[in-house]
């Protein structure tokens, strides 16, 4: 809460961060009614509901318009966070809900049935303004592509020539190489009018089947098309499981106990290509053991990240990136491995090299299961199908954070009352001051900030009538002063109005506590003050 509020409010952060942020992603407890070594993670609907309401509101600002938010969650508050995220964020901008394979193995010893996704709510702030980037293409996906005909352009696809949506300029008969004819199937449409598809024809992008004479198809190259589509369904195989990031955080951290919610880099990779470019800013207020900033550390992202939980920070969070900066950190994203043919072996066309592997295993139980003898035979088979992983390294180390920690408040109670915490004294008390007032700390003599014709002066001790008149006298003549000040005179406000009029003289932290407390009231959906104490400040 503190770190978004400093994001947005703080002066020399807000210039950063304010309206500036691409991407958020957010992991926030499940509360699943677990108590996990990291987090409390059983609360009251109610409570959690209300805790990531405000977060969202304290994200928003930080968005840029054509920026977007990841909510990553469990089946136990999805449908009711979806509901938060309606309000905060509109139903229109709703962008997608994902899939993440996060078992890959069923849980066999679970009482009802066994879990293996996770969900991931995407909304944009404007959605009109966000635009989604395609996935690189993969081997795998590449592998549809052939080329039957010998087409000196390369490898292509077959796109289905029809479409569903009315289209009235896509109702005619043609007429194929063998004289026999094609017209679109009831309540379907070509996909393209006639003298498109004359064009094509020409083009030799109409292809009829090895014969000339099957329903026409649309060739798509392989060297036309971009990356792929975004799908909102996420296997392990692509992105890995839970097995997948604890084996991660064990390389990681050896000697430690296994982080409780690890999410795996490549699932963070994705989500970061997806929603972002190089040299954009990505935040995670859950940062946990440090994934998203890891991986966005590696893919040249910035980032800002935080933790709540000191403890979490020392053993994961801050070891990992300084790991990654170092270039110390050898798994996830830092190497990217394919399975490749080996060497001196050719693939049938359309075979990829994971397709491969698969064929050998089942082969081998194949043989195992008939007992088949003719191992000539076989060793053709496996040789022609041998595949290798291998590994190309992406990521060598370089670049820095800065570690900042929130600082304790100004404020404690103390038999009940409120006072201000022995450090809050001189500049310091001046430097706090110019926070909660979100103005950027500036000294000049006596004054502490400045914002507009409006002079700021704190002062630790007793205001009087000629502490007024020492101060006014510093001030131009269209200015103004607002004086915060630990101890006030009863005959200095008369004395400040009489002066100055305009200016303000307040009390420390009487009148600090009465502007909170109306802050409150403003955002309660209910109205009214609610009790503080020291830890609200």
């Amino acid at each position: 809460m503190h770190v978004l509020d400093a994001l947005a409010k703080s002066p020399h952060l807000a210039d950063q961060f304010l309206g500036q942020i691409k991407l958020v992603y957010i992991d926030p407890p499940f509360n699943t009614g677990q108590a996990f070594a990291n987090y409390e993670d059983n609360i009251e609907h109610s409570i959690w509901l209300t805790m990531l309401r405000d977060r969202l509101r304290q994200i928003k600002p930080l968005l840029r318009d054509d920026g977007s938010v990841w909510v990553h969650l469990d089946d136990a508050e999805v449908h009711r966070c979806r509901v938060v995220l309606d309000e905060e964020f509109g139903d229109e901008n709703f962008v997608a809900e994902i899939a993440w394979e996060k078992a890959d193995s069923p849980n066999n010893s679970a009482r009802y049935l066994s879990k293996d996704q996770d969900t991931v709510l995407v909304y944009a702030k404007r959605k009109q303004a966000w635009s989604p980037n395609r996935l690189p293409r993969s081997i795998a996906s590449d592998a549809i592509y052939t080329n039957p005909d010998d087409d000196p352009r390369g490898r292509w696809y077959p796109g289905d020539p029809f479409a569903n949506k009315t289209y009235t300029l896509g109702l005619y008969e043609i007429t194929g190489p063998t004289g026999r004819t094609f017209k679109p199937p009831k309540g379907r449409y070509w996909r393209i009018s006639e003298s498109k598809f004359r064009e094509f024809e020409a083009d030799d992008r109409i292809y009829w089947g090895p014969d000339g004479n099957a329903r026409p198809s649309i060739k798509r190259f392989l060297s036309e098309v971009d990356g792929l589509t975004p799908r909102t369904l996420w296997r392990h195989v692509d992105v890995g499981s839970n097995r997948t990031s604890k084996n991660e955080m064990r390389a990681l951290f050896p000697e430690e106990a296994s982080f409780a919610t690890p999410k795996t880099e490549r699932f963070m990779q994705r989500v970061l290509l997806i929603g972002s470019d190089p040299g954009d800013i990505v935040l995670d207020c859950f940062a946990g053991s440090g994934t998203t900033a890891a991986v966005a550390q590696k893919m040249g992202r910035r980032w800002v990240t935080s933790e709540l939980l000191g403890d979490t920070v020392d053993r994961f969070t801050l070891p990992r990136l300084l790991k990654v900066i170092r270039g110390e950190d050898p798994g996830g994203i830092t190497s990217v491995t394919e399975r490749v043919v080996a060497d001196g072996v050719d693939l049938p066309e359309g075979v990829t090299p994971r397709q491969a592997q698969d064929f050998n295993r089942l082969l081998k139980k194949a043989v195992e299961a008939s007992g088949v003898d003719d191992k000539g035979t076989i060793k053709a088979l496996r040789d022609a199908m041998k595949t290798r992983d291998e590994a190309t390294q992406m990521w060598f180390g370089g670049g820095g954070f800065t570690h900042l920690e929130v600082g304790p408040s100004m404020f404690v109670e103390a038999a009940g009352m409120i006072l201000l915490a022995d450090w809050a004294t001189q500049g310091d008390l001046a430097r706090a001051m110019c926070a909660q007032l979100s103005l950027r700390y500036e000294p000049d003599g006596i004054f502490a900030a400045q914002r507009g014709r409006t002079r700021y002066v704190v002062i630790d001790g007793m205001v009087n009538a000629g502490t007024i008149a020492s101060i006014v006298d510093r001030v131009a003549e269209k200015e103004s002063v607002e004086i915060w000040a630990t101890q006030i005179d009863p005959t200095a406000a008369a004395g400040l109005k009489e002066r100055r009029p305009g200016s303000t003289l307040n009390a420390i932290p009487a009148a600090v506590l009465d502007n909170y407390r109306r802050k409150a009231a403003k955002r309660s959906p209910f109205g009214g003050t609610r009790t503080t104490t020291g830890d609200d400040i």
